[in-house]
């Protein structure tokens, strides 16, 4: 699952969240894009918009497992987005700049007017362009997140 930014670990997820009663993670999102799993753990749904990493999520976190102190994770959102060449009408010759216009980070790169591709180096994984392709051709490989005992 895609997790909201400032987690700790995996395991933290699993051990704290489902015990919360609070939820406050899901309602203090501005964007609507933190839902609880049927494990009772908070993911995120990029369907509608993406994060802005307005720390929210982190401040209302009674448990800790979102904390604004996670150096590591501050501004990570545990997925690699892609662009499929196949479903993308710019790499057919059609300008759209549909994913490009909400990049806050400048991260998708048009070689000319056509063929984007996400730089990953300054992606923060925040999804807007997700939402705002008309073809649905941006898609995410979701990462690992490391259980606290593996970090070095």
């Amino acid at each position: 699952m895609v997790r909201p930014p400032y987690g700790k670990s995996e395991s933290f997820f699993q051990s704290e969240c489902p015990s919360c009663k609070g939820k406050a993670c899901v309602t203090s999102c501005d964007e609507k894009i933190i839902f609880i799993a049927d494990d009772g753990t908070p993911a995120l749904s990029f369907k509608q918009n993406g994060c802005t990493f307005c720390d929210e999520c982190a401040k209302v976190c009674e448990v800790g497992v979102l904390s604004l102190e996670n150096e590591d994770t501050s501004t990570w959102i545990n997925a690699i987005f892609r662009i499929s060449t196949q479903a993308c009408v710019a790499h057919d010759g059609v300008i759209c700049y549909a994913c490009k216009e909400p990049c806050i980070d400048d991260a998708i790169l048009f070689n000319g007017m056509f063929n984007p591709v996400i730089d990953n180096e300054k992606c923060t994984a925040c999804g807007f362009c997700i939402s705002r392709c008309p073809t649905q051709a941006i898609n995410y490989e979701v990462l690992e997140l490391k259980n606290e005992e593996e970090k070095v």
